[in-house]
C-alpha cells in the first residue's frame, strides 16, 4: 500500500501513477469484452489534464466540480482530475431526479460539471442544466488520441486542446480540506451534503488493511456506483492505493449480467450489498439445495453446503478471496448457508458520514451476524436512547480520522450530528458482545414502541419475511390502531402457486408469528405489486411508506 506524506486526492493519484506505470488499473466490461482499459500512467496523466483544464476556466482551490457519470474508466480519472485542480469534487447518483440535481447543484454552488454521454443526453432532453450553461460542461469520456476533449458552454461545444503541467504547478491542498461532498439518498428522505476531506477518505481506505490485505494482484469487479460512498472508497481508493486493477460494467448488475461478468473477470475482490447476494441465493442456490437428497439429511446436510459454497466461488469466476457485504442488513438464512458453506464473505458496517467504514470482519473468522470490529484508529461507543429498554442497547456513536467536517451549508443539522462531547450520531441501534464486536438491530427512525414499551426492530421481522421463499421484498409498519402490518411483495414461487393468495398470507404470518416474542407479532399482512423505491445500497426508502 502506498505511504503518502500528505493524505490527499491529488498527491494518491500523482503517487499511484508513478509506482505501477503500466498496469492496468481501470477498464470497462461490455457484451463481454473487456474494452477502454486505462493504465496507471495513464490515469495520471488524463487526471493532470483535466485538472490543467479546470484551471484554464478559472476553477481551483475549493471551487465545487458536479460529478454525473454511470460508472466507467473515465470516473476516477475525473474524480482525480479535479482533485488535481484543487476543486471539490459534488459526484451524484444517476438515478437522482431532475429536482434532486437541480437542487444539489444550486445548493453546492458548482463552476462546472462533468458527465458522460449518456447522461449529456439525458440531461438534454430532460432540460435538467439549461440554468446552468454558462459554465462549462465536459464530456468526460469523450478523449481522443489527439489529446482533445469535447466541452460545451453557452450552447456551443468544441474541442479543447489538452495539455499537462508540471507536477509542482498543481495547487496544494491541506489533507484536511474539503476534498469531496456526497449528497446521500437515505431511507429517510434527507439528502445533506456530506464533507469528506482527503484525510477522511484516505485514512478509512488504510483502516480496510485491518479486514483484507489488498495487493497489486488484486482484481476487483465494480457492481455499486461510484458516487456512493462504499463503492468509493472500498471500490476504487483502495485498490489505487496497492495497485490493483477495476473492472467497470456496462450495465446495471442482475443476476444474468453479474455471473457472466465475473467469469470473464475472474476478479479476487468484490464488494456488494445484500440484495445482490439473497438474489443469487434465493434464485439460484436454495431451490437446488432443498432438492439435494445430501441436503435432506442432517448426517449429510452440511456437506451439500460446502458443495454449494464451493459451486458458488466457482460462479464468481473461482478467484475470489474477499467478498465484501455492507449497507444493509443480510437476511438471517442467506447469512447462515454463506457462513457454513464457507464462502469467503465479510460483513462490514458504515455510514457516509464516516467515509463510510466503521466496523468489519475477516472472512470466515467471526460470528454470523456480526458487523465485526472497530476499523484502526476507530472508535466506537453505545450513546444511551430514553426509549430504547434492552440491556446495552443504544445508538452507535463514532469517533476518528473518518469522521466528516459536517454537512455543506447546513450548521443546525451539523451540529445535530454530533454529541456534546464530539462523537458522530450515526442514527443506528446497535450493542457489543464481550469482545468488543458490534451487533445492527436497525435505525432508530424505524424503531417501533409497542403498546407496552418494548422496542420492536421491524428490519428484523422484514429480515424473517425475507427469508421466506415467498417473500420477494417487505416493510414493517404501524397501522392507523397501532397494529404491526407487513407490505410484501411475492416471489415468483408464490405468484405461481394455485392456492389462494389469501391463504398464502395467512400461512406466511403464522409462519412468521411462531418465530416472534408475542409483542412483535404481525396482525395482518398486505400486498403490493409495485417494486419499492431504493437507495444505491438497495434498502427501501422507509419515508416513502410509512
Amino acid at each position: 500500500m502506498i505511504k503518502l506524506n500528505e493524505k490527499t486526492l491529488a498527491q494518491l493519484c500523482l503517487a499511484a501513477a508513478a509506482k505501477y506505470g503500466e498496469k492496468p488499473a481501470f477498464s470497462l466490461l461490455s457484451e463481454e469484452k473487456i474494452e477502454r482499459t486505462i493504465t496507471y500512467a495513464q490515469f495520471g496523466i488524463r487526471a493532470r489534464q483535466l485538472g490543467s483544464l479546470l484551471r484554464q476556466f478559472g476553477i481551483g482551490n475549493g471551487d465545487r466540480v458536479l460529478l454525473l457519470s454511470e460508472n466507467c474508466p473515465e470516473w476516477p480519472v475525473t474524480y482525480f482530475g479535479i482533485a488535481m485542480a484543487g476543486a471539490v469534487s459534488v459526484p451524484l447518483l444517476t438515478g437522482f431526479s431532475e429536482e434532486q440535481i437541480q437542487h444539489i447543484a444550486s445548493h453546492a454552488g458548482i463552476s462546472a460539471i462533468c458527465l458522460s454521454r449518456s447522461m449529456i443526453e439525458r440531461c438534454q432532453q430532460q432540460e435538467i442544466l439549461d440554468s446552468f450553461s454558462n459554465i462549462p460542461l465536459i464530456c468526460i469520456n469523450s478523449f481522443t488520441e489527439n489529446d482533445e476533449i469535447t466541452v460545451s458552454m453557452n450552447g456551443t461545444e468544441k474541442q479543447h486542446q489538452l495539455s499537462i503541467e508540471d507536477e509542482t504547478n498543481y495547487p496544494r491542498r491541506s489533507p484536511d480540506d474539503l476534498a469531496v461532498i456526497i449528497y446521500t439518498s437515505g431511507t429517510q428522505g434527507n439528502s445533506k451534503g456530506v464533507m469528506l476531506s482527503g484525510s477522511n477518505i484516505i485514512s478509512n481506505a488504510c483502516s480496510t488493511n485491518s479486514f483484507v490485505k489488498f495487493t497489486s494482484r488484486d482484481r476487483m469487479l465494480s457492481l455499486l456506483p461510484l458516487a456512493h460512498s462504499y463503492e468509493c472508497t472500498l471500490g476504487l481508493i483502495t485498490p489505487v492505493m496497492t495497485g490493483g486493477s477495476i473492472t467497470y460494467l456496462d450495465r446495471p448488475p442482475s443476476s444474468s449480467v453479474l455471473l457472466p461478468a465475473a467469469k470473464k473477470v475472474r476478479p479476487t475482490v468484490v464488494a456488494a450489498v445484500p440484495l445482490l447476494v439473497e438474489k443469487a441465493y434465493n434464485n439460484s442456490i436454495a431451490p437446488k439445495l432443498r432438492e439435494n437428497a445430501l441436503y435432506k439429511f442432517p448426517l449429510t446436510r452440511q456437506l451439500a453446503i460446502r458443495v454449494a459454497g464451493k459451486k458458488l466461488v466457482a460462479a464468481f469466476g473461482g478467484r475470489i478471496r474477499f467478498f465484501g457485504i455492507g449497507g444493509a442488513p443480510l437476511s438471517p438464512e442467506t447469512a447462515k448457508f454463506l457462513h457454513r458453506a464457507k464462502f469467503p464473505y465479510a460483513i462490514g458496517y458504515g455510514l457516509t458520514e464516516a467515509a463510510p467504514l466503521v466496523a468489519g470482519n475477516l472472512p470466515l473468522r467471526s460470528p454470523v451476524f456480526s458487523a465485526g470490529v472497530a476499523c484502526k484508529d476507530v472508535s466506537m461507543r453505545i450513546g444511551k436512547c430514553d426509549f430504547v429498554t434492552a440491556p446495552g442497547e443504544g445508538e452507535i456513536q463514532v469517533k476518528g480520522p473518518n469522521v466528516m467536517l459536517g454537512y455543506y451549508n447546513d450548521k443546525e443539522k451539523t451540529e445535530e450530528a454530533f454529541t456534546s462531547d464530539g462523537w458522530l450520531r450515526t442514527g443506528d441501534l446497535g450493542c457489543f458482545d464481550k469482545k468488543g464486536r458490534l451487533y445492527i438491530r436497525g435505525r432508530l427512525k424505524a424503531l417501533i414502541l409497542s403498546p407496552s414499551g418494548e422496542n420492536i426492530y421491524p428490519e428484523e421481522i422484514e429480515g424473517l419475511l425475507g427469508s421466506s421463499q415467498l417473500v420477494e421484498e417487505a416493510l414493517v409498519y404501524t397501522g392507523k390502531q397501532g397494529e404491526l402490518v407487513a407490505m410484501v411483495i411475492l416471489s415468483d414461487a408464490a405468484k405461481a402457486t394455485a392456492e389462494a393468495i389469501e391463504n398464502i398470507l395467512e400461512d406466511l404470518r403464522s409462519w412468521v408469528n411462531k418465530k416472534l416474542a408475542a409483542f412483535s407479532r404481525l396482525s395482518r399482512i398486505e400486498i403490493r405489486y409495485e417494486p419499492f423505491e431504493k437507495t444505491p445500497t438497495m434498502k427501501i426508502k422507509r419515508y416513502l411508506y410509512v
